[in-house]
Formats: structure tokens, C-alpha cells, sequence
């Protein structure tokens, strides 16, 4: 059986990654999604299981101490990782699957996944970046400052990616997105990696 696609979608804080992947799941149910595990406090109307696995930071230095996660990252004072297991039986049973995560996940799995598909997304512009982490309206000033701050050092780093996308409009994005995947997939099936 062929080994399926890993896709990985990141981007800046506030470019818009979940909302994305968000619209992406909808409505194109022949991908997986990955759910992350994070040290961070819910924002208001997510759910445990739904949008992250959240834990407390002793839990989430055990499971890391056990090499449960195929990468973690430190992001603005809150720690990620992505589930191992989750994420290799996936590829292994043929099916594909996108991560969700920040710049500095991306580059570990990279070590490991070479043959991964890598979209940056961008925003349209600072301002809309500051105007949509200013709209969630979970943001202190001084995490709002440390983001912006942090954004313009993550994107100097989507030449590293195989594909950049601007999200402008939620609904393009995804239809952007959706295209990439039916690229690489048709090129998997020809044999091109």
C-alpha cells in the first residue's frame, strides 16, 4: 500500500491557519486533520478534542518526555507538539493528512518528513495581520506586540515552503489550498515522489 501525504499548513499567529483549515474540513472530507495538543488556555468556543487536546505543562513535558510528539514548539509562552502516533498511522494506512502549526513546528518535521507538502499562508498585508489578532479580542498588549513582532520574522521564512497562498478571502484560500492537494496527489499517483 502507498504511504499517504503529509500536508503542512502554517503561517504567522493571526493569518487566518484555522479558519482555513476550518473551511478546508467543511466540505473535503478525504483528508485528516491532526489535532494538536497545547499548553494554552481555551479561547472562547473551542473545544477539547475538537480544536486542541489542552493539558497542563506537566502533562505535556511527560507525553514529550516519551517521544509522543513528532514536533513541539514554545510559541508566544504556550507550548504545541503534534501527536506521533496519530499523524504515522494516518500515512500509514494510505490516508493523507494536514497539520496546522506554526513556523518553528514546520522546520522539525522537515527533519523528518522530507517528502511532506509544505503551504505558507500569508495575509494580505500588516495591517489586516494587526486588525484580525486585535478582532479576537483574546490578546493582551503586550502578547499583541510580541506576535506582530514575531509575524514579520515568520514570514521572511516562507521561502522555505513548496507552496505561499495569501489569505485575502477565507473562501479562495481554501479553494487555493484544495488545488494544491489535488496537485500533489496526482503527481504522487505518477510516480513524481
Amino acid at each position: 500500500m502507498q504511504r499517504g501525504i503529509l500536508f503542512v499548513l502554517s503561517g504567522p499567529s493571526g493569518v487566518g491557519k484555522g479558519t482555513v483549515l476550518d473551511g478546508l474540513m467543511e466540505d473535503y472530507n478525504n483528508i485528516n486533520y491532526s489535532i494538536s495538543v497545547t499548553t494554552r488556555t481555551p479561547r472562547e468556543g473551542e473545544i477539547n478534542g475538537d480544536d486542541y487536546f489542552f493539558v497542563n505543562r506537566e502533562k505535556f513535558e511527560e507525553m514529550k518526555a516519551k517521544n509522543q510528539f513528532l514536533e513541539t514548539a514554545r510559541v508566544h509562552g504556550n507550548y504545541y507538539g503534534t501527536p506521533r502516533y496519530s499523524v504515522e498511522e494516518c500515512l500509514s494506512r494510505g490516508e493523507d493528512i494536514i497539520l496546522e502549526i506554526d513556523i518553528q513546528g514546520a522546520k522539525q518535521i522537515k527533519q523528518e518528513f522530507n517528502d511532506a507538502v509544505y503551504i505558507f499562508l500569508l495575509p494580505p498585508n500588516y495591517e489586516e495581520l494587526k486588525t484580525r489578532l486585535e478582532k479576537r479580542d483574546s490578546e493582551t498588549a503586550e502578547s499583541l506586540k510580541r506576535r506582530l513582532k514575531n509575524a514579520s520574522e515568520e514570514i521572511s521564512e516562507v521561502k522555505n515552503y513548496d507552496y505561499s497562498i495569501v489569505n485575502d478571502k477565507v473562501e479562495d484560500t481554501v479553494e487555493e489550498v484544495k488545488r494544491v492537494i489535488k496537485k500533489e496527489r496526482k503527481l504522487k499517483k505518477r510516480g513524481k515522489f
